[in-house]
């Protein structure tokens, strides 16, 4: 049973950072995503990144201010968030590949992954 468990969410003013991570549980080599939700809105990406953590991929909403990246020794997911807008408001989920992967883990739609974590809130006020 795979589970994934997000943690680091929180409440910041703009132009703050927070640190999202995710904790994964079984086989962890495997190509894994952040998403987030704003209310009434529908789950979009925001990150991507490979199992071997070699190419990492962003929605243009956040690049140059969030890194993914993972430490597949702690089987765990991070993402960095820096220079936090208030459209950054949302519950953000991890999210785990576990079917057949290509070598360049780019994976950005939601239906592409198997597995999803509960999600934690980040709020960014202006």
């Amino acid at each position: 049973q795979v589970q994934l468990v997000e943690s680091g969410g929180g409440l910041v003013q703009g132009g703050g950072s927070l640190r999202l991570s995710c904790a994964a549980s079984g086989r962890t080599l495997n190509p894994m995503g952040w998403f987030r939700q704003a209310p009434g809105k529908e789950r979009e990406f925001v990150a991507a990144i490979s199992w071997s953590g070699g190419n990492m991929f962003y929605a243009d909403s956040v690049k140059g201010r969030f890194t993914i990246s993972r430490d597949n020794a702690k089987n765990t997911v991070y993402l960095q968030m820096n220079s936090l807008k208030p459209e950054d408001t949302g519950v953000y989920f991890c999210a785990k590949r576990t079917r057949g992967s290509s070598l360049s883990g780019r994976y950005t739609g939601a239906n592409e992954y198997d597995y999803w974590g509960q999600g934690t809130q980040v709020t960014v006020s202006s």
